[in-house]
């Protein structure tokens, strides 16, 4: 069977531009081991840095050119999109690759609405999806009625964009409920708030099952370190490899099809009324996984890419 032209978008300029105007500039090795992978499967990787990328619109035709030069024959698409800023805008590159008739993994609105935590909770509990009690507000004067509604005191505090656990607070009593605010409207530039029950039987600890397709293929425990309340390994969190529960897993996976995505890293809290979700990821690092489960994810997301591609060229030949 002919190699595939598989291509990987690379947001990292972007993301590291967004924080830090002074920060180098390199590709983050998950891309280079998505690269690997699609050599190992025998198919030709294409790598797409979105600060060489320009939007051109010829006519009636879009299309994408990369230092200038047009963009052809690439089978399917890969976008790591790392941004939490700005993301109608950033993430429109993805939708222009949609619109040049080329398979995207994941596509444009799938991850608009993930990266946007308010409208992952109205989808997923339109769908049924069980979620922690959550509250939104704007003004400071529907606060304290808003943290009696999700059960009071300690509460988790979010900004409606973030990722990595950045917009995140616990607020244990009032009076450091102000200090905490002004902590997240710096990391943001909206005034919406999301205001979530904290969940105390998870004992500071959650489970990211990491969904391909239609099924969980790797998953683990992560455990908030000491004095901190987020579970991500990014703040020193540690983590084990677990077997979640059939219902944990339909669950991961009813999450991420909600949201329409095709790859996402579902993370899920273990209540005493059972399993929630606490949120949805579109661009769900691989490498910590990989680590404590063993599960090689880069092969596995290039053969779903690999998949959809062949799906998408024998519905193009019936026509």
């Amino acid at each position: 069977m002919k190699p595939l032209q598989i291509g990987v978008l690379d947001f990292s300029y972007i993301s590291k531009l967004k924080s830090s105007r002074t920060a180098s500039v390199s590709t983050p090795h998950e891309i280079f081991l998505l690269r690997d992978a699609i050599k190992a499967l025998g198919h030709i990787p294409k790598t797409y840095k979105v600060e060489k990328c320009q939007l051109y619109f010829n006519n009636r035709r879009p299309e994408i050119l990369y230092k200038n030069k047009p963009i052809k024959g690439c089978d399917v698409v890969i976008p790591r999109v790392s941004v939490s800023g700005d993301i109608d805008l950033e993430i429109s590159i993805v939708k222009q690759f949609q619109m040049m008739g080329m398979p995207v993994i994941n596509k444009y609105l799938p991850t608009g609405r993930a990266k946007n935590k308010l409208r992952t909770l109205q989808i997923l509990t339109h769908r049924g999806i069980p979620v922690p009690r959550t509250l939104v507000v704007r003004k400071l004067e529907f606060l304290d009625d808003g943290i009696k509604k999700v059960g009071g005191y300690p509460v988790i505090i979010k900004a409606p964009y973030g990722s990595y656990g950045v917009g995140v607070a616990i607020v244990e009593s009032r009076r450091s409920l102000y200090s905490a605010l002004d902590i997240i409207w710096k990391s943001t530039s909206s005034s919406i708030i999301l205001i979530q029950e904290y969940v105390a039987e998870a004992e500071g600890s959650d489970f990211r099952a990491y969904v391909i397709g239609d099924k969980v293929v790797a998953s683990m425990q992560r455990i908030a370190q000491t004095g901190d309340f987020r579970s991500n390994l990014h703040y020193g969190g540690e983590a084990i490899k677990v077997h979640l529960s059939p219902e944990e897993q339909r669950l991961a996976v009813r999450a991420s099809q909600a949201l329409g995505l095709d790859v996402a890293g579902v993370d899920l809290l273990r209540t005493k009324n059972g399993p929630v979700v606490m949120e949805v990821n579109a661009n769900p690092g691989f490498e910590g996984l990989m680590k404590v489960t063993g599960v090689d994810i880069p092969t596995e997301m290039v053969r779903y890419a690999v998949s959809v591609a062949h799906k998408q060229k024998s519905l193009q030949k019936e026509k």
